[in-house]
Order: structure tokens, then sequence, then C-alpha cells
């Protein structure tokens, strides 16, 4: 099983993965100023059945590659650790969209909403990498099984993933407003949360497989 400091440092990762805007958050916010809380509720448990797969996915996968190419950790560790640079630069570049600046979507129904709540998750490449990339780096050889330990790093995420995009769906026009008449604001949590994902990437690179 993995630690509970392995665990806390990997809902540290998803909780700042949470907190840079993408398709999920962008959806969500959008969803919840256009249609209310209820449906962005309802599409958020879209998203959670889209991170209960790729959850279920990648702890096959992994299990799998990870016993039969010797190599493939320090392979997923480096495309981890770009990517997560790739989100920094995303955050602070000059121009970038911010995820309050809502898109006009239309009423859809509860069925409609779960759906495109799972699509919408599906199609997003920071779930791919988090799974993918960033999960196998939590897991020790020496802790059990890699089965069992992906699948408790997994239910991490969704646990941080799922609470996480609840809060911000609950208070996005709040904070739309907020951050609409703050700009200054808005320019923090972009270089605050690139300040964190760039830290990140770099000791994931630098860090030694345990």
């Amino acid at each position: 099983m993995p630690t509970l400091s392995t665990l806390l440092a990997f809902g540290l990762v998803a909780l700042g993965m949470v907190l840079t805007p993408g398709p999920n958050m962008v959806y969500l916010v959008s969803r919840s100023i256009c249609q209310g809380r209820k449906a962005a509720l309802i599409s958020l448990a879209g998203v959670a059945l889209g991170l209960v797969f790729y959850m279920l996915c990648a702890a096959l996968g992994i299990t799998a590659l990870l016993m039969a190419v010797p190599y493939a950790y320090d392979a997923l560790k480096l495309g981890g650790a770009a990517y997560l640079l790739y989100l920094a630069w995303q955050a602070v570049r000059p121009g970038g969209r911010p995820a309050f600046m809502v898109r006009d979507l239309p009423v859809d129904s509860p069925g409609r909403l779960l759906a495109m709540g799972f699509i919408t998750n599906l199609l997003n490449p920071k779930i791919a990498v988090m799974y993918l990339s960033l999960l196998p780096q939590f897991i020790a050889a020496g802790h059990g099984s890699v089965l069992v330990q992906s699948l408790m790093l997994g239910m991490t995420q969704i646990v941080v993933g799922v609470t996480g995009n609840a809060l911000i769906a609950m208070s996005a026009g709040t904070i739309a407003v907020f951050l609409g008449s703050h700009p200054a604001w808005q320019l923090l949590q972009r270089w605050l949360m690139g300040t964190v994902l760039a830290g990140l990437a770099v000791r994931m690179a630098i860090e030694s497989r345990r």
C-alpha cells in the first residue's frame, strides 16, 4: 500500500492540476453560470465516471507495462515532467484564456449533461497524463501490489478532483465576478499555479526511482 506521505504528495499534484485551467474546469464553470449549480453537479458526475474509467484502464495497463518494460518508468517520468512544464507555461503565458471566461452553452437535459461531462473528461489530456505519466512515479516496488497502489492513488485523485471541481462549480459565479473586477488576482493565481507546476516538474525529472 502507498504510504500516507505518498498519498499526500500525489494529492497535492492532483490538486495543482485541478486548479490549473483545462477542459473540465472551463466546461463546469460555463455550465454552472449558464444553467445553474445543479446542472454543473450533474455534469461533474459525468466527469467522475470518466475518472473511474481512466483509473481502471490505467491501473491495469500500468501494472502490465511496468512489469514488462524495464525503462517504462523512466519514460513515463520524463513525459509527465514535460507535460507539467507545458501546463505551467499555459498558466502564465501572455494571452492565456482564463477558465472563468464563460462559454455560452445551451440548456441541456440531465442525461445529456451527464454524457457531456463524461465525454469532456475522456477528451481531457490532463487526465490522461495524470494517470499514464504521473501516477506511476508514486508507485514503489516495495510497497506491495502495483495494481492495489494504482487503485489507491487513483481513488485519491478522484476524491481531490471531484471535491475541487465541485467547489469551483458551486462558486463559479462569485469567482467570475471577483476576478473580472480584480484582474491582478487572476494574474496572481495564474503565476502561483505555474510556479507550483514547474516546481513539481523539476522535482519529478530529477527524482530517482524509489
